[in-house]
């Protein structure tokens, strides 16, 4: 735990945006109701809730992209950075791993303790490890590639990193298009047949996947939204964060961020024109849907931007600024929670009451609607993680790897 200092307030509404978004997708009272908006689309296509974890990874870029430029050119001044970022990755990736570890234990019925399956079962990708490699990637092409300005200092290079989401962009499709998967042929984008899938059951094995990766509910695990191969497009959402970055360092007013909103829009289009070529799919984080999540985040840093230049709305959204202070102390808070929830309490008359049984319960004594009952609940959960930030965010301290 380390003193912050000042940061561009924006970047720190977004980035709690991002996290109260995957808080309120992940805790409803009760996951068979559910707006459709807090809801993933099951493969090809997207809703608001496919948005929140690019967000997230425009916000990583973001951040980079406003940590430069740098003067690199005392002795040994390259070094300590790539060894800060390469112990950032690796705290990311054991924190991701930790994660699953969590998810992976079950609650036992009718009992107060919990039973730990094996590491035999415990999910090897996931959304941390895909935002160390995606940060690392990033970082990697302002070092190897940097602009080089008077007095020894470095930034990114635009040119260099529009040449490689591009290269990643283009790349990725052919792969998928045009490189044959054994016993499936190629160019197949369903569950199962798809070149990335193929790729993570062989390198993690199945055991080790999203369990709810499968074709239908309870089916034979398939795929996983974080495999190792989607990973190379997601990375061009943290490229246009660094991009963006560089808009945002003229000033955070509307007036300033104009080109993000231009950008953003440009970018959106362009993944909707390509959907017909290569179709939109989350779990596949296709070229379609990267340029569209992109361009999707910028739009929203642009519009906050704005908004923020008002008092009104600058204090409205400090639960979000808390959250994005310490986004990923809020995203493990909320893995805890998730268990907490699922802990049986007591025995009821239709099966064990949990925490989360309970408070639907009492949301639906407020709310006629189960399904804005459910997402109170999810409001609910959110307004507890602030709740428990808020004394670090009043001292300042932010969790750091």
């Amino acid at each position: 735990m380390t003193v912050g200092t000042n940061r561009l307030d924006v970047l720190d509404v977004f980035r709690g945006l991002a996290v109260a978004g995957m808080i309120l997708v992940t805790s409803p009272g009760d996951w068979m109701h559910s707006y459709w908006w807090l809801q993933h689309a099951h493969w090809q296509g997207w809703t608001p809730a496919d948005m929140v974890f690019p967000g997230f990874l425009v916000a990583v870029g973001v951040a980079v992209g406003l940590s430069f430029p740098r003067d690199l050119s005392r002795p040994g001044a390259k070094a300590a950075l790539w060894r800060r970022v390469l112990r950032r990755v690796a705290g990311l990736i054991l924190l991701g791993l930790f994660v699953n570890v969590l998810y992976s234990l079950k609650m036992l019925d009718h009992a107060p303790w919990i039973a730990f399956p094996g590491f035999e079962v415990v999910r090897i990708p996931g959304v941390l490890q895909r935002i160390a490699l995606c940060y690392l990637a990033g970082v990697a092409l302002i070092l190897v590639a940097p602009k080089r300005l008077p007095g020894g200092k470095v930034d990114a290079d635009p040119r260099v990193l529009l040449l490689a989401a591009m290269v990643l962009l283009i790349g990725y499709w052919l792969l998928l298009t045009f490189v044959p998967v054994p016993g499936f042929g190629a160019g197949r984008l369903d569950q199962l047949g798809n070149l990335a899938a193929y790729l993570d059951r062989a390198l993690f094995t199945v055991p080790h996947l999203w369990p709810l990766g499968a074709v239908q509910w309870a089916g034979p695990v398939v795929y996983d939204p974080e495999g190792l191969l989607a990973t190379l497009p997601a990375i061009v959402n943290v490229l246009a964060g660094i991009l963006a970055a560089r808009v945002l360092r003229r000033g955070p007013d509307l007036a300033a961020t104009l080109p993000l909103l231009g950008a953003g829009a440009v970018l959106m289009a362009a993944g909707l024109l390509l959907d017909p070529l290569f179709p939109i799919i989350k779990p596949l984080w296709t070229s379609s849907f990267a340029l569209l999540s992109s361009g999707f985040s910028l739009i929203t840093l642009a519009v906050l931007a704005g908004a923020l230049q008002s008092r009104i709305v600058a204090g409205l959204v400090t639960p979000l600024r808390i959250l994005g202070t310490n986004a990923v102390l809020g995203f493990l808070l909320s893995v805890v929670m998730a268990k907490i929830g699922e802990a049986p309490w007591v025995p009821g008359p239709s099966g064990p009451i949990t925490p989360q049984t309970w408070g639907f319960g009492i949301a639906s004594t407020l709310f006629a609607d189960p399904t804005l009952a459910s997402t109170a609940c999810a409001f609910g959960v959110v307004g507890i993680i602030v709740a428990c930030l808020w004394p670090l965010h009043r001292r300042n301290w932010r969790f750091r790897l």
